[in-house]
């Protein structure tokens, strides 16, 4: 039992050093800026499914691609496709080498939102670069946290408390 509690220890400090590490080398924030998403949730817009990456009565919307959105639909509610998609396939093929994605960084470049995936397999950590749609669908099925600076949230985050509206992409930022 105390490996076992050894091995917890040391992920979860591997995974706050590969958010410092991610957060300085984007040049992005400082690990004291950063905010944990609390809640994901998918829905359809006028363009195309969006996924709101919900934090501190704030929604980011990230446009994302059908495939993507049954995805991490099916992940939030325990529901099954007729098919796996290719996050299911990584999920399964992580899962069966005693891997797990442990942390999702998601940050602005430009138009377009990118992340870091974070992930542990056996005594390795390694971060891999990833579209923010992708990302979330992994962060999802492994229940992994998402993390997005503060100022992502304040400048592109929207107000959950606005009167409801139509969800309609930023000007130029339909990439994710």
């Amino acid at each position: 039992m105390k490996t076992a509690t050894s091995m917890a220890a040391v992920q979860r400090w591997c995974m706050r050093l590969a958010i410092l590490l991610l957060a300085h080398a984007s040049g992005a924030v400082a690990a004291d800026n950063l905010v944990r998403i609390q809640q994901v949730e998918v829905v359809l817009s006028e363009v195309g499914p969006v996924v709101l990456l919900k934090a501190e009565n704030r929604a980011i919307p990230v446009f994302i691609d059908t495939t993507v959105a049954q995805s991490i639909h099916a992940a939030l509610t325990g529901g099954k496709t007729p098919r796996p998609y290719t996050h299911d396939l990584m999920h399964s093929v992580l899962s069966a080498y005693d891997g797990r994605v442990t942390s999702v960084m998601i940050t602005l470049k430009g138009n377009t939102f990118v992340a870091a995936i974070t992930v542990v397999l056996r005594d390795a950590t390694k971060v891999f670069d990833s579209r923010a749609s992708d990302a979330v669908a992994l962060a999802t099925h492994f229940k992994a946290p998402i993390m997005v600076p503060r100022e992502l949230l304040e400048t592109q985050g929207k107000a959950l408390d606005a009167p409801p509206g139509k969800i309609k992409p930023p000007p130029g930022q339909l990439k994710t």
